[in-house]
């Protein structure tokens, strides 16, 4: 039969219920408007017509994707918001525009539109990276096909501006990492061990729930359902960081916590979430060149020095997702296994007091919490005075 407008219960809106061709419809307007909802009712039913005569990649829009992304888990960050019924950003411009009509001139003229006169790498950031991920959100439900998005580059020739110092963008030893988490109080501790020992991103590490059948360390694997290209992915779990895993498991809900229980906020500029940790860490060891997104770049750098192949630790970082892999996420890789196990596990961290039984120490703080503020006013001092009695040397 075809659609009809309903009520339901006290709800002010009004309902659509029915079935077009086999397909069967029960859902809200959202609106209490009648002739709005009789509005709607005409555009669902045809666009369910058309669904069952071509199928469902003739009729999603991209707002239906992303809101579906969204609901999966996925970042809204850089997206859009939602403003007096209507959409910003990415879904505000694309809005009900058919996914099968998009294509490469449509995604370039978005990006400039949206961010005009700004650098390649920060249109991929806040255009295409997010327009992808929807993309691929929408491939893995059948309502896309899978393609291929040229992102812009650095035009040749451009001059080269000077190296930032922000920390994280640089590896570091795990002997280093060793001496910098172990000033760390256990949660946070838990979270940078994982971090080094599986190459995830903060924001992936910190949407985890404990899920056996998605988190098996036993396996020496888990499955990253919500990723920043939106589609999933396995991930090999070191040998190291397995008992921190099933440890973690056993107490249920959100995997990796603060030492208070709470979780922690998933934003895309992963380390926010840490920095109290971080900077009691530095303040206590004076290693000021390591945050979360270090862990990433060492996993990247030990495994090339290790010789694993390319191909491999593109799989274990996440760049590389061929269909295959996708299909296969589940199921325990074990070449990628055997490569992550060769990082290092230095002794230091290895003897860490919390190893042992991560959860009676989850709730602890490091000792001297204060210590930071002290300790970096003093090092300053005495740096200043080493520096003087240098010039007063050099000046005799």
């Amino acid at each position: 039969m075809p659609l009809k407008l309903a009520r339901r219960g006290k709800s002010p809106y009004w309902y659509l219920r029915g079935t077009v061709r086999g397909i069967s419809v029960f859902e809200s307007t959202g609106t209490d408007s009648e002739e709005a909802a009789e509005a709607i009712r005409i555009q669902r039913e045809a666009s369910l017509l058309e669904q069952s005569v071509y199928g469902k990649k003739a009729t999603v829009s991209f707002l239906e994707a992303a809101v579906s992304y969204m609901a999966a888990g996925g970042s809204p960050r850089f997206l859009g918001q939602e403003k007096n019924g209507r959409w910003t950003g990415l879904i505000g411009h694309f809005a009900e525009r058919r996914l099968h009509t998009i294509g490469q001139e449509d995604l370039t003229k978005v990006a400039e539109k949206l961010m005009p006169g700004v650098s390649a790498a920060t249109q991929n950031r806040q255009v295409y990276t997010p327009f992808v991920a929807v993309w691929n959100h929408a491939v893995a439900n059948k309502w896309a096909d899978e393609r291929r998005w040229l992102r812009p580059r650095k035009a040749k020739g451009t001059a080269l501006k000077p190296p930032t110092k922000r920390s994280g963008t640089r590896p570091v030893s795990y002997e280093k990492a060793a001496e910098f988490v172990g000033a760390m109080s256990p949660a946070p501790a838990f979270v940078m061990t994982a971090l080094f020992y599986t190459g995830m991103r903060p924001i992936e590490l910190f949407s985890l729930d404990a899920d056996e059948d998605d988190i098996r360390p036993h396996d020496r694997w888990l499955v990253l359902s919500a990723t920043k290209t939106g589609a999933e992915r396995g991930v090999p779990i070191h040998d190291f960081v397995a008992p921190l895993f099933s440890a973690l498991l056993k107490r249920g809900g959100r995997l990796f916590r603060t030492p208070r229980g709470g979780a922690y906020p998933m934003t895309e500029d992963g380390g926010g979430q840490l920095s109290s940790a971080i900077e009691g860490a530095r303040g206590r060891t004076w290693i000021t060149n390591i945050s979360p997104y270090t862990a990433r770049h060492s996993v990247s750098t030990q495994l090339v020095i290790n010789g694993v192949h390319p191909h491999i630790k593109d799989q274990i970082l996440g760049h590389a997702a061929t269909e295959m892999s996708r299909v296969y996420s589940h199921l325990p890789n074990q070449p990628l296994i055997d490569a992550i196990n060769t990082l290092p596990v230095p002794v230091a961290w290895s003897e860490m007091e919390w190893i042992s039984d991560p959860l009676k120490h989850a709730g602890r703080l490091v000792k001297n919490g204060s210590f930071r503020a002290k300790s970096v006013q003093y090092r300053l001092k005495k740096s200043e005075s080493e520096a003087k009695t240098t010039r007063k040397k050099v000046s005799r």
